[in-house]
């Protein structure tokens, strides 16, 4: 296989594993909508990073970090689930208005960073990209960097093009609804990631009580 053959499987892995809507979908929704585009841009950019992150593990076959990640995933999900619902729960209470965007306004590198550690609070995200690229046959045995190398910058490259499509498609609507609509769209993407947030708590305590 190619460099440029698996530069662009893993495109499309980036672009598959990013897609589904969850939490961090719905956290990057509710941003755009209530802070604007540039604080969804950053908070997409941190989630490629943290897919980009953990399909490194995955693609240079770093057995023993896995090892140590998924281990301590009681606690990590127990931590990223508590702040989901801090921030969930602050999105229900909030106005939810597109005057909130200055009042909410923050460092982009503190949002880029909250988004990349939410992101990396499911390390079982690392033995789902192993068990892809497997299937993909983008797994190499030979010792090589280069293929490696190539396959994390595609799932970086799918990932980041997803987020950018998905906050410029809401910033666009941001424009388009009314104040209510808005803050309806704010409370009910909040509510969604709160019952998140408290079933990574489960999650979590149940991996700590094994």
């Amino acid at each position: 296989m190619t460099l440029a053959s698996s530069f662009l499987r893993a495109l499309g892995i980036g672009l598959l594993v990013a897609a589904p809507v969850g939490a961090m979908a719905l956290l990057c929704i509710e941003r755009t909508i209530v802070r604007g585009r540039a604080i969804g841009y950053a908070t997409g950019a941190g989630i490629a990073t943290a897919d980009a992150l953990y399909a490194s593990i995955a693609a240079f076959g770093l057995t023993a970090l896995t090892g140590v990640l998924t281990g301590a995933q009681g606690w990590v999900r127990l931590i990223g689930g508590c702040f989901l619902v801090y921030l969930g729960v602050r999105a229900v209470l909030s106005k939810g208005s597109r005057c909130a965007e200055e009042a909410n306004a923050a460092p982009l590198l503190g949002v880029y960073s909250s988004a990349l550690g939410l992101t990396l609070a499911n390390p079982q995200t690392i033995l789902a990209f192993a068990g892809i690229f497997a299937g993909a046959g983008l797994v190499v045995t030979g010792g090589g960097w280069a293929t490696p190398a190539v396959t994390v910058a595609g799932v970086f490259g799918g990932s980041l093009v997803w987020w950018l499509v998905l906050v410029t498609v809401t910033g666009a609507l941001r424009e388009r609804v009314g104040e209510r609509v808005l803050l309806w769209v704010t409370r009910l993407s909040g509510a969604a990631i709160a019952i998140l947030g408290i079933t990574a708590i489960f999650v979590g305590l149940g991996a700590l009580t094994r």
